[in-house]
């Protein structure tokens, strides 16, 4: 079942129409004196039936490729941290389970919201907000992008957060949302710069991110962490901001915006003499060399913050919710 946010104008537009008014360059030769840029319009990123369309074409490749433990079913469907996650999750599971995916229980999604922003230039981009049968309670955030009007929307981030807490978003009198420029000076980080922000604070904590299960509580998991005896374990954290990777930004009701952002994650551990480091079969098939005294891993995590306005009370950014994943890892 859809819970249809959206404009009520959005039934009445023609895909046709949209389309036109999106081309690259409409020249109106009869006067021959003006050249309007469809790249520089600000339009409805999609409409809805196409937003519900790229969900259910998602979810059915998806559930392909994790019951076939084969990648090239949901390839096209899948972009950015998303995709090098899921990537590397089933190049995993085929190395360990040739025949496929025994346990594969498919995602079903429900009761979905789709906000769609109005927008000028590429990438054109809209976030499904949907029930899921998997991870209890929590929602399913789904971000989709696309690059032109000839290619496939593509699910590029994947986050899940607590009922409840996603934030409302700012919509104008015909149901669009409204996107937040990377650069915007307006919020407590711009959203270009949260990444870089979170990779900061994971290595030297700060005052700009609230406590909470991915900031304090990763921060001290991972000092313990460090601490096992005979394994020295070293973390660092870079932001991911570029191509398909670049930050999105939807501005809240209360002026702020929901900011969704990857990081690189390298962890390396290495082993005293005498002794070994603790892996398992998911680890091992996607590692490079021979584990002896040390393995380095690769790890994407794409990640949804609620970022306040700036001077808003003191307010600190909220990570509401991450998912990461092994890409590569090395041995040696």
């Amino acid at each position: 079942m859809s819970r249809d946010r959206g404009p009520r104008r959005l039934r009445r537009l023609d895909r046709s129409a949209l389309i036109a008014a999106s081309v690259t360059a409409l020249s109106l030769t009869a006067s021959g004196c003006m050249v309007v840029h469809g790249e520089r319009e600000v339009l409805p990123a999609t409409t809805k039936a196409e937003a519900a369309k790229a969900l259910q074409q998602f979810t059915n490749a998806y559930n392909a490729a994790d019951k076939a433990y084969d990648s090239s079913l949901d390839a096209g469907h899948v972009t950015g941290a998303l995709g090098a996650i899921d990537a590397a999750r089933l190049k995993a599971g085929k190395a360990n389970s040739p025949s496929g995916n025994a346990t594969h229980t498919p995602l079903k999604l429900s009761d979905v919201t789709y906000t769609i922003p109005k927008k000028a230039g590429w990438p054109r981009w809209f976030v499904a907000d949907a029930a899921g049968n998997k991870g209890g309670t929590a929602r399913w955030l789904l971000v989709f992008t696309r690059n032109g009007l000839n290619e496939p929307f593509q699910a590029a981030y994947l986050t899940l957060v607590a009922e409840g807490k996603v934030p409302q978003f700012k919509k104008d009198a015909d149901g669009w949302a409204e996107t937040v420029p990377v650069n915007s000076a307006e919020l407590a980080v711009p959203p270009g710069e949260v990444g870089q922000e979170y990779a900061t604070y994971l290595k030297n904590g700060s005052d700009t991110f609230a406590d909470g299960a991915y900031t304090s509580t990763w921060r001290a998991a991972r000092a313990k962490d460090g601490k096992r005896p005979g394994l020295v374990t070293q973390y660092i954290d870079e932001p991911m901001t570029s191509g398909d990777y670049q930050p999105l930004a939807l501005r809240t009701t209360d002026g702020g915006a929901l900011v969704f952002f990857a990081t690189h994650l390298y962890t390396k551990q290495t082993a005293a003499p005498g002794t070994s480091i603790p892996t398992n079969d998911a680890v091992r098939a996607l590692t490079t060399g021979e584990i002896k005294q040390s393995l380095t891993m690769e790890i994407v995590s794409n990640s949804v913050a609620v970022d306040p306005p700036k001077g808003a009370g003191g307010q600190k950014v909220t990570v509401l919710g991450r998912i990461q994943g092994l890409t590569s890892a090395k041995g040696s």
